[in-house]
């Protein structure tokens, strides 16, 4: 997707994130983050939009910007949270995606890289608030364009970065075959050493150790842990390797 989809994507899945909070009230549980209510949600995509904000004005080599004092009142964290997050978009929009930022991932930081990913960081969220809300949530929210750039990011990006840097203990080997069949994309995730890579799908890939399959939304959802209708057979245990947070 280009640079000002991303974009329409994160005002787009801003506002439903929005409603959907509002329409549960701060103190609502959020059954998808079990220790969190509505407000604890809020305050931290009202944070994260704030970091980006932040990050946007730094190089690569400058450290994480520190965290915001936020507004106490449910009210006026809305508030912050809509003004903090339309500065990010129109900073974001100003500028060419190239141009260079921090980053978590330093070696991928621009303006490009934080418009995806706050693009699929509000979208996830956006989800989480629905469950919030109802416990009846639909089953296709997201576009299959969308989830499916989505279920590339962390596949390809962030599951290998979090693997590198956390590096955990006990590690699961295997492949993983995930398929998004209405957006038409497939991958190959390999576990191997506490690493994780992800490679073409090749004709050997019905010998996978096991199988993630669905519509893009339903996968999207499977692979950041919230809950979905995707199957997952064989080896269920490789969609730990699966890491986006």
């Amino acid at each position: 997707m280009d640079h000002e989809t991303y974009l329409a994507h994160i005002v787009e899945q801003a506002e439903a994130l929005k409603a959907a909070a509002v329409a549960a009230g701060p103190s609502a549980p959020v059954p998808t983050c079990p220790e969190w209510t509505v407000k604890d949600l809020v305050e931290h995509i009202a944070q994260v939009h704030n970091m980006v904000t932040g990050a946007l004005k730094l190089t690569r080599a400058d450290k994480r910007p520190a965290p915001a004092e936020l507004p106490a009142d449910w009210d006026d964290l809305v508030t912050w949270w809509d003004n903090k997050r339309m500065e990010m978009v129109t900073v974001l929009g100003e500028n060419d995606p190239a141009t260079e930022a921090w980053s978590f991932v330093p070696e991928l930081g621009s303006y490009g890289w934080w418009a995806r990913r706050q693009a699929h960081e509000t979208a996830i969220h956006r989800l989480d608030a629905e469950h919030a809300q109802s416990e009846k949530v639909p089953t296709l929210l997201f576009h299959p364009q969308l989830a499916a750039d989505g279920i590339d990011e962390v596949l390809v990006t962030i599951s290998p970065f979090r693997a590198r840097v956390k590096r955990p203990e006990v590690t699961v080997e295997g492949t993983l075959l995930v398929h998004a069949a209405d957006a038409g994309r497939a991958w190959m995730l390999r576990a191997h050493g506490g690493f994780v890579d992800v490679g073409p799908v090749e004709d050997s890939a019905i010998d996978a150790d096991a199988t993630l399959a669905g519509t893009a939304d339903a996968v999207y959802r499977a692979v950041w842990k919230r809950p979905s209708h995707a199957i997952l057979n064989g080896r269920e245990e490789l969609l730990q390797a699966v890491n986006g947070g």
